[in-house]
């Protein structure tokens, strides 16, 4: 058995250190071969190829967890390399094996994210769950909360936070080399309607459709009220349906605006306004909207207003954008565009690699890049989770101190969108308030046996 040492430092002096608390906090590991040992929530579809393929196949996989036996067959048949054990219900594998589990990669749908995040929590297992962190707002409040009590490693999915590129934005931005930035413009061209990922019913509720043999409908449905199984929920659908799913803004936003919310340090808004949104049908997202972020000063910067579109839009007739050139920087393949005074900063879709404009800008950057003031990550946001655990590297920095607030920015938009309507939100309260009936979204109702982080 591997002994871990006592939580030594601090995240801040963490990230400055090159010596880091071997198996520093949590619970002690049975492993006898240095190697962790991982089981995965959701173990089922191509996103659970990412932890298996870029870090977690190098640990123990010693058990997998899923509610649909079908969908996860192909990766449990080259993952169980040693017969390890299956469950329909994360609470029984917890319940069975807690203590023969280090660390969990919690792959669900969004409305079972905290749910499952903070059953492995209570129990000193260390967490990667994949973005938004949860379906709403005191979900994520709860699990920052639940991070410092229970000293666990955790990490959210946004990917592209432990890229090189997002690093050379945030550099480049806070080296004065875009000036002043008071708007931010961000989104994504779906959802489209008729992808993989999203559904337009023709009525709601859905048609009814036959449970499949190999799927626990009731599991699947966890926290949310019981309702008949429609056959185009699954496997990825259900983004498009607000009770399970947060649209756009919750697959993407989390990758989009990580690049401005870390660059410029951005706290929750106070008003959040939904400019424009296609109608859909009650509790389906839209197939376009605008959300209008206003975000409050801090520090010597000023307030910034981020702008958010989904679905087809035309960035040109909205602000200051058009002022370095929207038509090149929409080629350019950028999916977020912080504005400034001198020019342009802009990131992918999953942040990525900046792009700078206008052109005399561009070269300043090239010809002498800013100073690499924030340590880089070698080999990905999984690796980066594995190391911090086994004391090899600092916290990661999409923990949920940093996820939890931007998944918070996600999900106001959210509400906006959904209620297609202006918020006016109290960070400090954690209220809504101008319209105090869209506070039962904040924190809202669910179902028997799946209650969580209520003492907290």
């Amino acid at each position: 058995m591997m002994k871990r040492r006592t939580f030594m430092a601090a995240a801040g002096a963490a990230a400055t250190s090159t010596l880091f608390p071997r198996f520093s906090i949590g619970k002690s590991s049975t492993s006898t071969n240095g190697k962790l040992n991982i089981a995965f929530i959701g173990s089922g579809g191509w996103i659970a190829q990412q932890p298996y393929n870029q870090g977690c196949k190098d640990e123990n996989l010693v058990a997998f967890c899923d509610v649909d036996r079908a969908v996860c067959a192909e990766n449990m048949k080259n993952w169980r390399t040693k017969k390890q054990p299956f469950f329909e219900d994360f609470r029984v594998m917890l319940d069975k094996m807690h203590k023969e589990i280090d660390a969990v990669v919690i792959s669900t749908p969004d409305h079972t994210h905290f749910a499952a995040t903070l059953a492995c929590m209570e129990r000193g297992i260390h967490v990667y769950t994949q973005k938004p962190l949860t379906h709403n707002i005191w979900q994520a409040r709860t699990l920052q909360k639940a991070k410092h009590k229970y000293k666990v490693m955790t990490q959210m999915g946004n990917q592209g936070h432990a890229g090189d590129g997002i690093r050379r934005s945030v550099e480049a931005y806070r080296s004065g080399l875009i000036g002043e930035v008071s708007e931010v413009f961000a989104g994504n061209g779906g959802p489209g309607m008729g992808g993989s990922h999203f559904c337009n019913p023709k009525t709601m509720p859905p048609p009814v459709s036959k449970v499949p043999d190999t799927l626990n409908w009731d599991l699947w449905l966890g926290p949310q009220k019981s309702r008949p199984f429609w056959s185009e929920y699954l496997p990825k659908k259900w983004r498009a349906v607000y009770d399970f799913g947060s649209g756009m803004l919750g697959d993407w936003g989390c990758h989009t605006m990580d690049t401005p919310v870390w660059a410029m340090d951005l706290d929750p808004p106070t008003k959040i306004e939904c400019v424009q949104r296609q109608k859909s049908l009650n509790g389906i997202i839209p197939t376009r909207s605008h959300i209008k972020y206003t975000f409050p000063a801090k520090g010597k910067r000023g307030p910034v207003t981020l702008h958010w579109f989904d679905g087809p839009q035309d960035w040109k007739k909205v602000g200051r954008i058009d002022k370095f050139g929207v038509e090149h920087a929409r080629s350019m393949g950028r999916a977020c565009w912080m504005v400034g005074s001198k020019g342009l900063i802009g990131c992918g879709t999953h942040a990525g690699q900046p792009a700078i404009m206008p052109v005399g800008v561009r070269a300043a950057w090239k010809a002498k890049p800013p100073a690499e003031t924030i340590p880089r990550v070698k080999g990905g946001p999984f690796r980066e989770w594995i190391a911090a655990i086994k004391g090899d590297g600092p916290e990661p920095g999409s923990n949920f101190d940093y996820a939890s607030k931007l998944t918070e920015i996600a999900l106001l938009g959210v509400l906006a969108q959904r209620f297609n309507t202006t918020i006016e939100w109290d960070a400090k309260a954690g209220k809504i308030t101008n319209h105090k009936e869209l506070n039962a979204f904040v924190k809202e109702p669910v179902r028997k046996g799946w209650s969580y982080g209520e003492s907290l």
